[in-house]
């Protein structure tokens, strides 16, 4: 129903900045939260940013300040800009929708993209 493309992880020192985007395609519809999650080895799956459809956006402490969340309803993308970042950011990336639509409601996930981070 929906397919997540994620580009943009890669290799970046410490301070560097990556952008990451996930585009959505199939029945996702307006209503949707929009985010990134990440899942370090041995680590739990954590929350890093969301976005909604209109635009209210939530990140955990340990990236705030430093990462952006944004998205383009009109393309079904979402995009993390991360700036200044950090070692402790070394982790797969996931990209998710949550569609809210009443009546087909869905949780969707992309296939992760490797950010690490090292000098």
């Amino acid at each position: 129903q929906v397919q997540l493309e994620e580009s943009g992880g890669g290799l970046v020192q410490p301070g560097g900045s990556l952008r990451l985007s996930c585009a959505a395609s199939g029945s996702v519809f307006g209503a949707n939260v929009m985010g990134w999650y990440r899942q370090a080895p041995g680590q739990q799956r954590e929350l890093v940013a969301t976005i909604t459809s209109g635009g209210f956006t939530n990140y955990a402490d340990s990236v705030r300040g430093r990462f952006t969340i944004a998205r383009d309803n009109a393309k079904n993308t979402v995009y993390l800009q991360m700036n200044s970042l950090k070692p402790e950011d070394t982790a797969v990336y996931y990209c998710n929708v949550r569609r809210q639509r009443v009546a087909l409601p869905g949780d969707y996930w992309g296939q992760g993209t490797q950010v690490t981070v090292s000098s």
